[in-house]
């Protein structure tokens, strides 16, 4: 009879545990629905158009020049929230940053803000959306599972530094696979590191530039991918002379 109770007890607690999961599940879907809806509704992109900075660079730079604490904590804050919800605006932002701090004090509080967020999208879609996943495509993606645990590092390194990837699918679908959150931080704390800095040195022309196309040109983009590249020889370097990394 006490080991029926104990049953009893242990499904009515894993049911109750389910519950909640799901409620909490539902409370962050709906809370992130409620920000990316407000974010198109009142039109927020507005402010985060190359047009929007230019015209009112005079009156940033002033800011940052007489509220430089305030101003970094709240271009921080804005990354980490345009990051962790994929909203459009973040090359903007980068360029923004550097205009107003420069490339180098630019490119540290751009990692700061875009990894946190970036950090934030991937425990979010890990939190909603995985378990879903596996549960319906499991068997099919074994394999991907256990070989991206293996090169983990060196294919979000990749990732990262080749910016023909959204960056927002790299954090969405990093949610989905096993690998480390400590190792996605770290790669992606590196990774993002060239495209930043040439972003927000960029940043510094803002009064001559009028296209992101001037930004992101052929020899960029080559350097790039030759930086991702490059973090995949640990990889093939594994698989030829059968080493662990």
């Amino acid at each position: 009879m006490i080991r029926q109770d104990a049953v009893m007890t242990t499904r009515v607690s894993n049911q109750a545990g389910t519950g909640n999961t799901y409620i909490g599940k539902a409370l962050i879907a709906v809370v992130m629905a409620l920000a990316i809806g407000a974010f198109f509704y009142l039109d927020l992109g507005r402010f985060l158009s190359l047009t929007a900075v230019k015209e009112n660079r005079d009156s940033l730079l002033a800011f940052v020049d007489t509220n430089f604490g305030a101003a970094v904590g709240i271009f921080i804050l804005t990354y980490v929230l345009v990051a962790g919800l994929s909203l459009p605006g973040a090359v903007i932002l980068t360029l923004a940053g550097g205009f107003l701090f420069g490339g180098i004090l630019a490119t540290l509080f751009i990692n700061i803000g875009a990894t946190t967020g970036a950090t934030l999208a991937f425990l979010t879609a890990r939190y909603l959306l995985r378990d879903t996943v596996e549960q319906k495509f499991g068997k099919w993606l074994g394999p991907f599972q256990e070989g991206f645990a293996k090169n983990a590092f060196s294919y979000l390194l990749t990732l990262r530094l080749i910016p023909l990837f959204p960056f927002f699918v790299v954090n969405l679908v990093s949610g989905l696979t096993r690998v480390n959150v400590g190792t996605y931080m770290l790669a992606t704390a590196i990774g993002i590191i060239p495209g930043s800095f040439v972003y927000s040195y960029a940043g510094r022309q803002l009064g001559t530039i009028n296209s992101l196309k001037e930004i992101a040109s052929p020899n960029v983009i080559g350097a790039f991918v030759l930086l991702g590249l490059l973090a995949l020889v640990p990889v093939v370097y594994k698989r030829f002379s059968g080493k662990s990394v």
